[in-house]
């Protein structure tokens, strides 16, 4: 199936909206979801905030697979607890949003470039639930969930987004979650104070987004030791830039919860929406 055929049967299935802002938010820790915290409250006030969608598309630094690009096509996602020595309250947590399967084929369709495949078997991680159970409460948007190719270079990264994009205008709400800082070895759980080269990336980072100058925020080499030392792996870095990539000129670019938790996690995030 073409990528025109494709986005004719979305164009079908999904009623026309005005076009749908884009979210990263920087999720940090687990706790988050059963403590009521600063990120939390903001995430509800977000959810307040934003249109309603007709589904929910996220893209979460925990789904990681190599050599291929997986969408989420269970009728029922399940919800994933994917961490280990939290309390019980945590693991009791569910997130009972239907999927959507054939929005989610479809996906597979628009990203056949992108070697997407069809998947029954995952669900909701923590990188979706988490959040999502403030954004929509209720759990009565249908949400369904895209892999990330670790295999594969920050740009391509960065081009899954753009074939995404005009999911934007069918009413879909494209949901990234990772953190823009992410180094689980050097956490300062004393004093909690960011280090130097955190706060240099993230800064780094929300100029070069803000500047549009998404070339900067995929050239490994250029990033260097800086990138190295905010991810020692890229997982948590991936999703901004599927989002950025899903953006354009005509949006207008917001930040929310521009601190640091524990030293090395920045919990900045950032929304698209058009002016």
């Amino acid at each position: 199936m073409s990528v025109t055929q494709s986005l004719q049967q979305l164009k079908s299935s999904l009623k026309a909206s005005d076009r749908m802002p884009l979210v990263f938010l920087g999720h940090g820790s687990p706790m988050n979801a059963i403590e009521d915290t600063e990120y939390s409250r903001s995430w509800i006030n977000l959810g307040r905030a934003l249109p309603r969608p007709q589904a929910i598309l996220v893209v979460s630094a925990h789904w990681m697979t190599r050599g291929s690009t997986l969408v989420d096509v269970s009728a029922m996602p399940r919800t994933i607890h994917d961490f280990g020595g939290f309390p019980q309250a945590l693991y009791n947590e569910t997130y009972p949003a239907h999927g959507n399967p054939q929005l989610a084929r479809e996906v597979v369709s628009l990203l056949a470039s992108h070697h997407a495949q069809e998947d029954d078997t995952w669900g909701l991680d923590h990188g979706a639930w988490t959040v999502l159970k403030y954004l929509y409460p209720d759990a009565d948007v249908p949400v369904f969930q895209l892999s990330i190719d670790m295999t594969k270079g920050l740009n391509w990264h960065l081009e899954t987004g753009q074939l995404l994009s005009d999911l934007r205008d069918r009413g879909v709400l494209i949901l990234g979650s990772g953190n823009v800082v992410h180094n689980l070895r050097a956490l300062d759980w004393a004093q909690g104070r960011p280090k130097d080269w955190a706060t240099e990336f993230d800064t780094l980072f929300t100029d070069r987004l803000s500047e549009r100058d998404f070339g900067a925020l995929t050239n490994r080499p250029q990033l260097g030791a800086l990138l190295h030392k905010a991810h020692p792996t890229l997982d948590h870095y991936i999703p901004t830039l599927t989002i950025a990539g899903a953006s354009d000129a005509r949006d207008q670019l917001t930040f929310m919860n521009n601190s640091f938790d524990l030293g090395t996690l920045s919990m900045r995030s950032f929304v698209f929406h058009a002016m």
